[in-house]
């Protein structure tokens, strides 16, 4: 099941605040606005606020409260990074990003454990066939991680 594509950076963040509402959690939002501000315009110039192809990027850093610890990242590249417990989602695509939280929070994400050779896993299902899959670091194991061992 495709999910509704959020347009703009700031659908993807009102599209979080729906989620963390559901959920009960506390959010902060902090934007980068202009070229010059967003973390992938690097190259941009000083006090340059447009790319060159007139385009106002929009970037949005949002932390939510609560166990486990997520932090959202939405780059105006229609992607997102999400960190959830130290464990990094890079490349997200903007309009997955609620489906990917309420995995998180409705308790379908999961660790799992490989023996031979040992690794740990942080799996997240989104609802059709997408899942999300990213190596624990060994030192990395929070409790939150610790109980959704599988």
């Amino acid at each position: 099941m495709r999910h509704p594509r959020p347009a703009s950076t700031e659908a993807a963040v009102t599209a979080v605040r729906e989620v963390a509402g559901e959920y009960h959690r506390e959010l902060s939002v902090t934007d980068d606005i202009g070229a010059d501000q967003t973390s992938r315009r690097t190259s941009a110039g000083a006090f340059v606020v447009l790319d060159p192809d007139g385009a106002l990027p929009h970037e949005a850093h949002i932390e939510l409260g609560g166990s486990p610890s997520v932090s959202v990242r939405i780059f105006p590249e229609e992607d997102a990074r999400i960190t959830v417990e130290n464990v990094g989602f890079e490349d997200v695509p903007r309009d997955a990003v609620p489906a990917f939280l309420r995995s998180v929070y409705g308790g379908l994400a999961y660790v799992k454990r490989r023996m031979f050779p040992p690794a740990l896993w942080l799996i997240v299902p989104l609802s059709g066939d997408d899942t999300y899959k990213e190596l624990i670091l060994p030192n990395a194991l929070s409790p939150w991680l610790s109980r959704n061992v599988r």
